[in-house]
């Protein structure tokens, strides 16, 4: 047995005590839904307290100096149990891997501990409504004056900052550079003084996304991550993060959906030609998927296409899924919920579209989408 045997076994026993004890938290993806915010902290102060948060990150910052290939064990095996391996994406990974690459050590030391014991939770400041899909052309302003930056400007789209108590912030610093080198990333204290955030009702009830607004907010130049006006490297190493794949973990949360979809369409005693086909397409298309998870492997130039291919498959299942319900699709269940829900994923992360801009532009040599 090797050692990465030996810590998988002693991962899925902690699991299993855990969830025994009711102390685990079920999984819900990268944006943690509002009602479940409190049991993902519960569920990240036990992880940490028992040494199963924030593996391989340093241990002088609170992690266990592990390697990225146990933290990926155990983003298996939470996949497997079907719970959350952290509290929130835009924390646990964007804000914590961002400090780690590019923070100093006193803003490791202040953020990384607290972070992986779910003492903070953090939200991700980047869209704005003129700037979304075009991140560079972002008009928040955080202008330097003495010891502090000035910022005034508007967020959107900010998943559970109403919950936030600190956000990972990009603005711009200089209004001579060029619109992508003007740009810096702060760690933002949500409690200062001229933030206003409101929440953002959608058509499943809840209030996930906020709109945040910043008027004249004096931001502590120590907030400011890296240099200023490097903000659009940091920002996109998060992306590229946001957009990646877990390995395996990945591919076991696929293969734990194309089941339920393929039980569900055979348990249908009506399905018709046009439903077989449909279910057809699906699974063949989650089979293609999961190939191609294998054998990129979390590849950061790939992330784009995972994130295209994977969010196209989901909407398709979830309307699939739902036309299997027939009538009762219109009543309020899970499956509404994902139907719901759908649209918003292939928005978030970056649209469908910008990914088939990326992949025809970076990857396939395309000529640029006219401006």
């Amino acid at each position: 047995m090797t050692e990465l045997d030996r810590f998988r076994a002693e991962a899925v026993g902690f699991i299993e005590r855990s969830k025994a004890a009711g102390i685990t938290c079920p999984a819900f993806g990268a944006i943690v839904p509002p009602d479940m915010v409190e049991t993902a902290r519960s569920w990240q102060a036990h992880a940490f307290a028992n040494g199963w948060s924030a593996l391989h990150w340093p241990v002088e910052n609170g992690g266990r100096g592990l390697t990225r290939a146990h933290t990926t064990v155990w983003y298996e095996e939470c996949a497997r149990a079907q719970v959350a391996p952290y509290l929130n994406l835009q924390g646990y990974v964007l804000a914590a891997e961002s400090i780690i690459r590019s923070g100093t050590e006193e803003q490791r030391a202040t953020f990384l501990p607290r972070t992986a014991a779910g003492e903070i939770v953090w939200c991700q400041l980047f869209s704005e409504p003129c700037a979304g899909s075009d991140l560079g052309g972002l008009q928040t302003l955080a202008l330097r004056d003495g010891d502090d930056y000035i910022l005034n400007g508007q967020k959107v789209w900010s998943s559970n900052a109403q919950f936030a108590d600190y956000g990972i912030l990009m603005a711009r610093t200089s209004l001579d550079l060029s619109k992508h080198k003007g740009i810096s990333f702060f760690l933002l204290d949500m409690t200062l003084s001229g933030i206003e955030v409101r929440p953002l009702k959608q058509m499943t009830g809840d209030e996930e996304f906020c709109e945040v607004f910043f008027d004249d907010v004096a931001v502590p130049a120590s907030s400011l991550l890296g240099p200023e006006n490097d903000g659009w490297r940091v920002a996109m190493e998060v992306l590229g993060d946001e957009r990646g794949s877990f390995g395996e973990a990945g591919v076991i949360s696929l293969d734990q959906r194309l089941d339920v979809i393929a039980t569900a369409g055979t348990a249908a005693g009506d399905r018709n030609a046009v439903a077989t086909d449909a279910l057809a397409e699906l699974l063949v298309r989650g089979g293609a998927l999961k190939a191609f998870l294998q054998r990129v492997d979390g590849e950061a130039a790939l992330a784009p296409a995972t994130k295209l291919i994977r969010t196209e498959l989901t909407s398709a299942a979830d309307g699939y899924e739902a036309s299997m319900r027939g009538a009762g699709a219109m009543l309020l269940d899970e499956v509404t919920e994902q139907l719901l829900y759908s649209p918003g994923m292939r928005i978030a992360g970056g649209s469908s579209e910008i990914q088939r801009n990326i992949l025809g532009e970076r990857l396939l040599g395309l000529p640029r989408e006219p401006s």
